[in-house]
């Protein structure tokens, strides 16, 4: 069977400030010019049951905001932990600052500041993207056994956890970097992400704005507890993105060896 080869998978996006200004920048570029690639941590399928009709969203890597080209100080202060989500038609940059709530302002400052999630069109803000999620041969895993014994080999692992409500199949498809493995005792369990989390209670065209970053844990075929990053008290006035919401759902998982 195939799989998808996330060692080899990247979301790409080219800002040309000559061809179409960028919406989404907060510091004056040093190059007109910029290829910004990013790895794909999660591949995310949701298909309405009633329409037919499959949407397709990735996960970017974590990162840093910085200014591309200076010679010093790259890094941003206030810095944010910064991820993409994409489709091939619209984008969600996600930042996360010190505390829930903080902004900072777009360039040019006539676009007033930057939210938390910001959400577009592709067309609209970058002069290209793309999206590389190359296949490769691989063997489904369908034993206990196997899975330990890929985990102690140090072989690629690619998971999919699938499940579906009265309105939506959902598909979800992430590499495994945290695994545990028990060859004594037969036993596995995953703890590996970020990946993406759907909010399913919403129409198909606002499901983008509904993602929340996840980590899941799986040990059986048939469910995974997920843990959400979602905005956790500190204080009465202050709050931060934590992972902090954990979700069970009954779900079919299998684990593909590369």
């Amino acid at each position: 069977m195939e799989t998808i080869d996330f060692w080899n998978s990247y979301l790409t996006w080219r800002t040309d400030w000559l061809a179409k200004p960028s919406g989404t920048a907060s510091n004056k570029p040093h190059f007109t010019l910029n290829n910004a690639r990013i790895p794909i941590d999660c591949c995310c399928e949701i298909t309405e049951k009633g329409t037919g009709e499959t949407r397709q969203f990735v996960l970017g890597g974590n990162c840093k905001t910085e200014r591309v080209g200076a010679e010093r100080d790259i890094w941003t202060v206030p810095n944010a932990d910064f991820v993409p989500v994409f489709s091939q038609d619209e984008f969600m940059m996600i930042k996360a600052f010190d505390r829930v709530g903080k902004q900072v302002p777009l360039y040019p400052p006539t676009l007033g500041d930057q939210p938390e999630r910001q959400v577009g069109r592709v067309a609209d803000n970058f002069d290209g993207v793309r999206i590389d999620l190359p296949r490769r041969a691989g063997v489904l895993l369908e034993k206990t056994e196997q899975v330990v014994e890929a985990v102690l080999a140090n072989r690629q692992l690619v998971a999919r956890s699938a499940y579906e409500t009265a309105r939506y199949a959902v598909s979800l498809d992430y590499p495994i970097k945290t695994i545990n493995a028990n060859e004594r005792d037969g036993f596995f369990q995953t703890d590996t992400g970020p990946i993406l989390f759907p909010d399913l209670d919403r129409d198909p065209d606002d499901l983008l704005t509904g993602f929340e970053l996840a980590f899941s844990a799986f040990n059986t075929p048939d469910w995974t507890e997920f843990i959400l990053r979602v905005p956790t008290p500190l204080t009465d006035e202050i709050s931060v993105y934590h992972y902090s919401h954990p979700v069970r759902l009954d779900t079919r998982n299998r684990i593909v060896q590369l």
